[in-house]
């Protein structure tokens, strides 16, 4: 089926493209007015902050309240017309790791043009997310597709109490 129809909400991957069409301008403009430092300072803020509450978004809807299982249920919306080849790790009620091994989003800035600011725009995104998600879980990730490597290391833990 088809992400377009109306019984079935617009992929993720799809709905980056589409704001990726729409700041690509804007970036250009605030680029030239501003500098890209301070323009890629921006782009940053903002998409940070959408993040953070689109991830309380998330947590509010979630059956039970925030968790690592909750969240994991969720990422089929990541994957969604194979825009992210995972590579499960492991996975229990205080972990959830795995390795991207594909990224369309990546493939898709890059493609744009924006590759210099595909980390701001999809990369950053994941650690404000799960900040707004639940403070209690903690990202790390030391490399990324996006940055040049051959896949990006997701580890979640829930932080210990106290």
């Amino acid at each position: 089926m088809s992400s377009t129809t109306p019984d079935a909400p617009m992929g993720i991957l799809q709905r980056r493209r589409i704001e990726a069409e729409i700041i690509k301008p804007i970036y250009e403009e605030m680029k030239a007015a501003f500098g890209e430092e301070a323009a890629q300072g921006v782009i940053e803020r903002a998409v940070k902050a959408a993040a953070i509450e689109a991830g309380r978004q998330f947590a509010a809807a979630a059956p039970g309240g925030p968790s690592i299982e909750n969240f994991a249920a969720i990422q089929p919306l990541w994957t969604r017309e194979d825009a992210l080849r995972i590579e499960p790790i492991a996975q229990d009620a205080e972990t959830l790791d795995f390795n991207v091994t594909r990224c369309r989003y990546a493939e898709l800035y890059h493609s744009m043009g924006l590759g210099e600011i595909g980390h701001l725009l999809s990369c950053n995104r994941d650690g404000t997310f799960i900040e707004g998600y639940d403070p209690r879980i903690e990202m790390t990730r030391t490399k990324t597709i996006m940055k040049g490597a051959s896949h990006c290391d997701f580890r979640y833990r829930m932080r210990k109490e106290g």
